[in-house]
């Protein structure tokens, strides 16, 4: 059986890869397997939100129809971050959340996130038991008629909950603070001017008028080049960049030079200790983490704890020991007081409540975190190439020799995305030159072993 969840729930290419079919069956199977412990006189209900790509509307009528045809009712949020679904699934006792999104990737992907009641991402067992039921067991699924089937409401106030719940984790209004927010035309549209502007800052918009075709098209945190530029000319104090479903935070400082997700944990979690609130002395990060990030926190004596890539790996070590801060270079960041899954805009909150009770600049406040020089490229696959790369020789050969020659001025980072399909090269050291033909000289022999 192939897995339909990666990482971060199914994606695809919307309708031709990620079905109408499939969503629909995704909506029985998880219906059927998260709603089965539900006392039989009560109603069971999910929740569902979407991001602003034109393929989520489509996919939304395929899940209601899939969630409704076993008896399971069904809230509609309507576009929403997927922090929000994540929160409200909790605040209104739903027994499951969906939020329909492909977060960063471009429009013509689509994907579909579960949450349990509680509301976090399912565990892989039980994810393997609704692709099972979908892709051995169908027959094992009870359809409804009749008075039976479930019904479908609309959740009218959904973005005031939200933005309300996140306006609650802020220590003060930022008056006098500009910022520029770059929505990337997705989920923060929605929410973003509320949750800023009630706050009291001076705050421009762009991209943020999403059309459907729009959403992360050279915008938002994977294109920060119109964001720089707007910061620097407008003479803002920094600029905030979502993704499209806002589930990330990608900051500029006043000079309008980035400040990833390693800079904004760093100075946050200092900012935690310093008043008490960081449990276990201790942040949890990823391995793409940069050397710089793992410096600056043992100069201020902050224990850090080093997870495999992806946010999910992150929450479970999260909850296993007690932290709660953590996330990825990508601005990725739970703040686990608060949320129970990365959510960009909690984290832009958590950065103003910092720098409105500093008094400095961004600038300022990351300057003391040291940059090595680190470069990430990505070689396109077929799913036909998926879990091969660590199997193919010429592969294995050339990491051993670059690992050989950069020793300990360099580490190296080989993985399959489990978001696209996609193998990651990442390499990271002290000089600039040797990053940059290593990475290189990697990447050609994967695009050679499995691309040609």
């Amino acid at each position: 059986m192939g897995r339909l969840f990666g990482t971060d729930g199914a994606r695809g290419v919307a309708i031709t890869e990620l079905t109408c079919e499939m969503a629909m069956n995704i909506g029985r199977a998880a219906a059927t397997v998260l709603t089965k412990h539900k006392n039989s006189t009560d109603r069971a209900k999910i929740l569902i939100g979407k991001d602003t790509r034109i393929s989520s509307d489509v996919l939304e009528a395929a899940l209601v129809a899939g969630i409704t045809s076993v008896g399971v009712d069904v809230e509609l949020m309507g576009i929403v971050p997927t922090p929000a679904v994540a929160y409200l699934v909790r605040a209104h006792n739903a027994d499951s959340g969906v939020m329909i999104s492909a977060s960063h990737n471009s429009v013509e992907y689509n994907g579909i996130k579960l949450f349990s009641s509680t509301g976090f991402k399912l565990p892989d067992n039980i994810e393997n038991e609704i692709e099972e039921l979908i892709l051995d067991t169908r027959e094992k699924i009870q359809l409804k008629d009749g008075c039976d089937i479930g019904r479908v409401t609309y959740m009218s106030d959904a973005v005031k909950e939200y933005t309300s719940h996140l306006k609650e984790t802020a220590e003060c209004l930022f008056k006098g603070i500009n910022i520029a927010v770059d929505c990337a035309n997705g989920s923060s549209s929605a929410t973003a001017e509320d949750v800023f502007c009630s706050l009291g800052a001076n705050v421009s918009f762009i991209n943020n008028d999403p059309d459907g075709c729009n959403i992360n098209k050279n915008c938002g945190s994977t294109h920060l080049d119109p964001l720089k530029k707007y910061v620097v000319e407008n003479k803002c104090d920094l600029g905030l960049a979502f993704d499209g479903d806002a589930d990330r935070c990608l900051a500029v400082d006043e000079k309008g030079n980035t400040v990833d997700g390693d800079k904004l944990i760093a100075i946050i979690s200092d900012y935690m200790r310093k008043k008490g609130t960081l449990k276990n002395n201790t942040a949890v990060v990823t391995v793409m983490s940069n050397l710089g990030f793992h410096t600056y926190m043992k100069k201020n004596n902050i224990n850090t704890v080093c997870t495999a890539v992806g946010d999910r790996y992150v929450l479970e070590e999260m909850l296993k020991s007690g932290y709660n801060i953590g996330g990825e270079q990508s601005g990725h960041i739970i703040f686990l007081d608060y949320a129970t899954t990365g959510d960009g805009q909690l984290t832009a909150v958590q950065l103003l409540n910092l720098i409105a009770a500093s008094g400095k600049t961004l600038s300022e406040l990351v300057s003391d975190i040291p940059d090595y020089p680190q470069l990430l490229m990505n070689v396109k696959i077929t799913d036909e190439q998926k879990g091969k790369w660590n199997k193919t020789p010429s592969i294995l050969s050339v990491i051993e020799e670059a690992e050989e020659k950069l020793g300990e001025n360099g580490r190296i980072l080989v993985r399959e995305s489990g978001t696209e399909p996609l193998v990651r090269v990442m390499i990271e050291g002290k000089n600039a030159d040797d990053v940059k033909y290593w990475t290189e000289k990697i990447v050609d022999v994967v695009d050679k072993a499995l691309c040609r």
